[in-house]
């Protein structure tokens, strides 16, 4: 099963980024829930966009490199096989 196009051995390489991915997320969602410095919207505003900002980007990053480590796999075996059928 793939997910986004991208197989399991992928997902495992990728788990790296899925950690701060998590922590991220668990951070933005505890401010939301217990706000440490009222309802002030500035400080609101700057605690979600600093947690917020990082995720999405992080969540690109993982999604690009995941589709490039893909690829190239794909292209290894390629030449792999290639090389296995001009020794034949």
């Amino acid at each position: 099963m793939s997910i986004l196009r991208l197989t399991g051995d992928t997902w495992l390489d990728l788990t790296v980024n899925l950690v701060p991915l998590g922590i991220l997320a668990f951070f933005d969602i505890l401010f939301w829930i217990f706000n440490p410095w009222g309802f002030d919207p500035w400080f609101v505003f700057w605690a979600h966009v600093l947690t917020l900002v990082p995720f999405v980007l992080l969540s690109i990053l993982t999604y690009v490199s995941g589709r490039a480590i893909q690829g190239a796999e794909r292209h290894t075996e390629s030449v792999t096989e290639a090389e296995e059928t001009a020794e034949a």
